[in-house]
Parts: C-alpha cells; sequence; structure tokens
C-alpha cells in the first residue's frame, strides 16, 4: 500500500502536537488526515471516513477517533496551508527547502520511493533528526516505510481546538507516540512517499 504526499509535523505552546498527512495520492484515493496528541498524552485520530480510520488505526495508536471531513487547502500558488478537521482550525506557512531537503530532491524518484532506499536511510535520519525513523514495525503486524522526497521548515503557525488558540508554534517536544518513529523535532513539512507491507492475512 503506497501513499504518495506530505507530512507537516508541529507543536504548540499549549503542548498539543499535530501531524497532518495530506495524502493526494493512495489507495483510498485521494484523503487527508491528522494525528493529535494532547498534552496530557491522549491520542486522537482525525479520519474523514470509516475506511481511512479502519486502517490508519490497524497502523498506529490512538485513544480516540473521530470521523470527520478532513480538509486541506495547499498548492496552486498558495504561501499558507489551510486545515479544517473537526474541532481543529490550522493554517501554516513552510518556509524554503532545507539543504536536506535540497539534497532529497536530487534523487531519482522510483528509487526515492522505494523501500530499500528508505531503509538505507534509516540510520542517518536517526542521527541527524532524534527520534525520526524512516522504517518500521507498524501495528498488526505491518510493516512501513518512509521515503522522504523534500524537507521544508515551517516559519508559522496558527492553530486551535474548539475555538480554544492552541499557542505559539513549538518544537514537537514531547515526541509524539503514534507509531514507531516521531516526525522531526523542528516544525516541518516532509514531502514523502509511504509503503505500509500488509502481513499475509490482510493480503487480496
Amino acid at each position: 500500500m503506497r501513499f504518495d504526499g506530505w507530512i507537516a509535523g508541529l507543536g504548540t505552546g499549549s503542548g498539543v502536537r499535530l501531524v497532518v498527512g495530506h495524502w493526494p495520492v493512495s489507495p483510498m484515493g485521494p484523503f487527508a488526515d491528522v494525528m493529535v496528541e494532547h498534552a496530557d498524552g491522549r491520542r486522537v485520530l482525525l479520519a474523514p471516513s470509516l475506511r481511512v480510520a479502519e486502517f490508519v488505526a490497524a497502523t498506529y495508536r490512538f485513544d480516540d477517533i473521530v470521523i470527520w471531513p478532513v480538509t486541506v487547502e495547499s498548492g496552486q500558488g498558495r504561501q499558507e496551508w489551510t486545515v479544517t478537521a473537526g474541532p481543529l482550525r490550522l493554517a501554516f506557512r513552510p518556509g524554503r527547502s532545507t539543504a536536506l531537503g535540497c539534497l532529497l530532491r536530487l534523487v531519482p524518484g522510483r528509487l526515492a520511493s522505494s523501500p530499500g532506499w528508505a531503509a538505507l536511510c534509516d540510520v542517518p535520519a536517526r542521527l541527524l533528526m532524534p527520534g525520526v525513523r524512516t522504517r518500521g514495525s507498524a501495528g498488526g503486524g505491518r510493516r512501513e516505510w518512509y521515503a522522504a522526497r523534500d524537507l521544508r521548515t515551517l516559519t508559522s503557525a496558527r492553530a486551535s481546538w474548539d475555538g480554544r488558540d492552541l499557542g505559539a508554534l513549538t518544537a514537537v517536544e514531547p515526541p509524539v507516540r503514534f507509531g514507531f518513529g516521531s516526525v522531526p523535532r523542528k516544525p516541518s513539512l516532509t514531502r514523502v512517499v509511504t509503503t505500509v507491507e500488509l502481513p499475509a492475512a490482510e493480503r487480496p
């Protein structure tokens, strides 16, 4: 199962950490989802459909799951990304590609999106960005690889939950605990191809 898109990760002054997945290309069609870890450690998934919720919840760990339309507006000359998902309102502005992001963009597409390349990048990723993993065991016997194609630092963000302002943009600290690894500590937007290998019992 291959998902091609973007992951945004950021922290807020209130202690809420947010991970947005924007997937224009996926086996389930285009969709977006949001993983939220509150200051008290409660993990919430905001998913646009039961099908997406069941798949994501079988791969990652959550305390609550909410089915709600998730809208991401980006691209076409927009400097600011906006995310609407149930109680969440988020707007963030990515900067230019980092030095690492520029290097990742030079890797040929077919190589960059392969699980083998993701596995090769795992050790350098851990050294450069503690907490980040590019491969690992997911829930239900699944295996997963993240192949980054670009990396951009977030320069600003505004977020609210149920109308309550979540505070200033901060580092993702402590790391989020949805799966085997976290997003980068520094708020960022990563262009990524994610591959999930299903166990034999789940394959068609």
